[in-house]
């Protein structure tokens, strides 16, 4: 595996005869459209084959797993460009296996919406271990606010994913409502309904867990919400289900600030069977300019949360998107713009933008002025940001990684996961 960084009198070409990668792979594995199109300092992944096949009249993806002995898939990890178009043809030529990948187990969540692009979630639910629903959502009684879930539930059930029902407190404007958790679980009644309506809906649409993801929680309710996970994973344990909570990236017990006061990292971390740590938003559409993920920032999280959970409950957070700020910066005036990560490298490209690294934060970013004259910064995630990432995982002793979230493209994200791991499958 090669992480390739153009620099001046490169082309998809030259890159293509220098690691003898053909620039259709090159071009697929990275999301470019253009080949005639790079910039200074844009990232490509570099994965080299080492046993292809060409298809044959007759030959099926479940034909081809089995002569070789892999998973299907593997297959469709290997070979993106199959699952978006779902079908194969004679003469094509499938990647079995890359140079050097890794045989480490490991799992990888991935968030997304009901209205999710169904090509895109077809590409990237086979690098999948759960794909977690958004959301479910509840009234102050403990009802339950249902979703037009069946699509991803099936795209799972296709692809080995394990379902995950998310439910979070959101309010008509799709805000977290901390009232709405404290009319909840300061009511003995409405947890246990809330509690009966879940596991109804699970057993009957069969998912494999669910995600606590209530945020900005009143610390006067701590004990209450305790109270109602304690309650809540030993309902779900009984009957098989697992029960996962999303927490923020705290750096301390007693970290100031409503976002962290009521997720208490020990008490949680010894309710839960795995905990999400939401390790991005460092720099978030209202603050000033930076990498949204920052490692030397999530190490911080990770050093206090290994003090507190054991780390094969711990699933790391990855963000799945970057942000354009125009400067300069002015606290309270305006907000960046969110935007993917493929997006950000066409707009670098077709700026004939610089993209530039920073060495501690290990994030890319580049400057641009826009047609007004305003100057701009975009931070993002690239090949190296997300490498450095899940090295770090893997130095943690972490089962997994979660991205918030899968509702964009991010080819080079999903190659270099299945590169560097064996994705976990459950076969549901």
């Amino acid at each position: 595996m090669i992480i390739h960084v153009v620099k001046n009198g490169d082309t998809i070409y030259s890159i293509s005869e220098q690691h003898n990668v053909s620039i259709g792979q090159i071009m697929q594995d990275n999301g470019i459209t253009t080949p005639g199109q790079l910039t200074l300092g844009q990232a490509l992944l570099i994965l080299q084959p080492n046993i292809t096949y060409v298809v044959e009249q007759g030959d099926s993806l479940f034909s081809i797993a089995n002569k070789f002995g892999v998973s299907l898939n593997v297959i469709l990890q290997n070979n993106p460009q199959i699952a978006a178009a779902d079908v194969i043809y004679p003469g094509q030529t499938i990647i079995i296996s890359f140079k050097g990948a890794s045989t480490e187990e490991y799992m990888v969540n991935g968030y997304a919406y009901p209205y999710i692009d169904p090509v895109l979630l077809r590409k990237t639910t086979p690098y999948l271990t759960f794909l977690s629903i958004f959301s479910y959502g509840f009234l102050p009684d403990g009802e339950l606010i249902v979703p037009d879930d069946e699509n991803l539930i099936l795209a799972a059930r296709t692809y080995g994913a394990a379902p995950i029902l998310v439910l979070t407190p959101l309010d008509e404007n799709g805000k977290f409502s901390n009232q709405l958790i404290s009319a909840m679980v300061n009511n003995p009644e409405a947890r246990a309904n809330l509690i009966y309506n879940l596991l109804v809906v699970m057993s009957q649409k069969s998912y494999y867990g669910i995600d606590i993801d209530f945020e900005f929680v009143l610390p006067t309710d701590k004990e209450a919400f305790l109270s109602f996970l304690s309650e809540l994973q030993i309902a779900m344990n009984e009957v098989g289900f697992q029960l996962f909570v999303a927490l923020a990236p705290k750096t301390s017990a007693d970290q100031p600030g409503l976002l962290y006061a009521a997720h208490d990292y020990r008490r949680i971390g010894e309710i839960a069977n795995f905990v999400l740590l939401m390790t991005y938003e460092w720099g978030y559409a209202y603050g000033p300019p930076m990498a949204v993920a920052p490692l030397n920032k999530i190490r911080e999280v990770l050093d206090y949360a290994i003090e507190e959970i054991p780390p094969e409950k711990i699933i790391m957070g990855i963000p799945n998107y970057g942000y354009d700020w125009t400067l300069p910066f002015s606290p309270g005036e305006g907000r960046a713009v969110t935007l993917g990560n493929e997006e950000a490298v066409q707009m670098a490209m077709n700026l004939r933008a610089e993209i530039l690294f920073d060495e501690v934060a290990q994030s890319p970013y580049f400057f641009y002025t826009g047609e007004d004259g305003s100057a701009h910064v975009v931070w993002f995630e690239d090949a190296r940001s997300i490498y450095a990432k899940l090295r770090t995982a893997q130095e943690y002793v972490f089962s997994g990684v979660g991205y918030w979230n899968i509702m964009r493209p991010f080819m080079q994200n999903w190659m270099l996961v299945s590169y560097m791991y064996d994705i976990q499958k459950f076969g549901i």
